[in-house]
Order: C-alpha cells, then sequence, then structure tokens
C-alpha cells in the first residue's frame, strides 16, 4: 500500500473507534434508580437544579432522566480523641426530594478529611418522611459500635445533621427495622428524637 492509503485506513480506523463505542463508562447520566450523590468540599448554600435537562432520555428505555439538585448542608464528624464534633459544609446531589434525608446520611459515613473522622460506618437502609417524623432504617455491624462518649457523638451528628431540614420535626432510630434501648449499648435512645 502505498501512503495514502495508510492514512485512509488509520482515519477509518479511528472515526470508527470514536463513534462505535457508545458512551464511556463514566458517562453515563444518572436514572432513578441510583442512589443520591455526595460531593466532597464546601461550596456556596444552594439549593437549584442541576444541569441535566429533563428531556435527557436515557438510550435504552425512552424514559425520563430525572433531573439532579443539589444543596449546601452541614455534616458533623469527630476528631481523633472523639472530643467533640466539627461541622464541615458538603453538597448532595439528589433527583428527588425525598431522596435528600438519604443523601445527607450518606455524608456522615466519610468526611472527605483526613482530620475529620466519621462517627458513622453503618449501613443506611432507609430514610421517609411522614407528618415531620423522619424515620431513618440502619443496619449497625459490629466494627461500628464506639464507646459511650463516640455514640453520644454519633448520635448528635444525626441530630444536627438531619435537624438542618426545617421539615423535619423529630426522628425515629430503627436498627434493622426496630426500636432499640440503645444504639451501641451505652446511651438510652429516645422514640422518637425531637429538636431541642
Amino acid at each position: 500500500m502505498n501512503r495514502m492509503s495508510w492514512r485512509i485506513c488509520g482515519l477509518v480506523l479511528l472515526l470508527a473507534l470514536a463513534s462505535g463505542c457508545g458512551q464511556k463508562p463514566g458517562t453515563a447520566q444518572p436514572s432513578g434508580n441510583e442512589e443520591p450523590q455526595v460531593e466532597q468540599g464546601a461550596g456556596p448554600a444552594t439549593n437549584h437544579q442541576g444541569s441535566n435537562n429533563a428531556e435527557n432520555t436515557s438510550g435504552e428505555t425512552g424514559t425520563e432522566v430525572p433531573e439532579q439538585q443539589t444543596l449546601s448542608i452541614k455534616s458533623y464528624y469527630t476528631d481523633d480523641q472523639l472530643n467533640e464534633l466539627t461541622e464541615k459544609e458538603q453538597t448532595i446531589r439528589y433527583a428527588k426530594d425525598e431522596d435528600k434525608y438519604m443523601a445527607a446520611l450518606e455524608t456522615l459515613k466519610d468526611s472527605g478529611d483526613s482530620e475529620l473522622l466519621p462517627l458513622w460506618k453503618v449501613e443506611f437502609r432507609s430514610a421517609s418522611l411522614s407528618e415531620g417524623m423522619l424515620t431513618v432504617d440502619i443496619t449497625l455491624p459490629d466494627e461500628a459500635r464506639l464507646g459511650a462518649g463516640g455514640e453520644a457523638l454519633a448520635v448528635e451528628a444525626l441530630q444536627n445533621t438531619l435537624f438542618q431540614f426545617q421539615e423535619i420535626e423529630s426522628i425515629e432510630l430503627l436498627v434493622d427495622g426496630q426500636q432499640t434501648e440503645s444504639l451501641m449499648g451505652h446511651i438510652e435512645l429516645e422514640h422518637p428524637m425531637t429538636r431541642k
């Protein structure tokens, strides 16, 4: 083959690779079934519609992709000595209003800062609001249990984070769907916990 033929073959191959593969794995549009996302770090306190257009449709089903909303909240962590709570601004992303509570809870699991330790290493199973009471159901593995001081800070961090939402008047915390006297065996849990 001459030089021109090689160039044409190379160009055809590049075009085939660029157009034939579809979307890259990291660029897929979010669906309504995905968990809410948390963006680490501070940002302006906003509650606005995200950049995704409601007119976008998923290629496979033809259904509308929910618009993503963002909201800046304060989440609470501790230091390596479990001395006190420290607040950090976090940005949460969610598709529906009822998803924002789970997104806020997820921020409690990772501060994004090596100096701030998360107090919640649990699985948040659900969070649903009804008549001002947010019911939060968790699974608490043994490695997530803390001493008395850590347990008190964990409950306080949960309350401080969730009571930012004015519509939440009380929190019912369940472990595997059941009320428990204590979260980790040290501090008595109120059923429900109310604003102070």
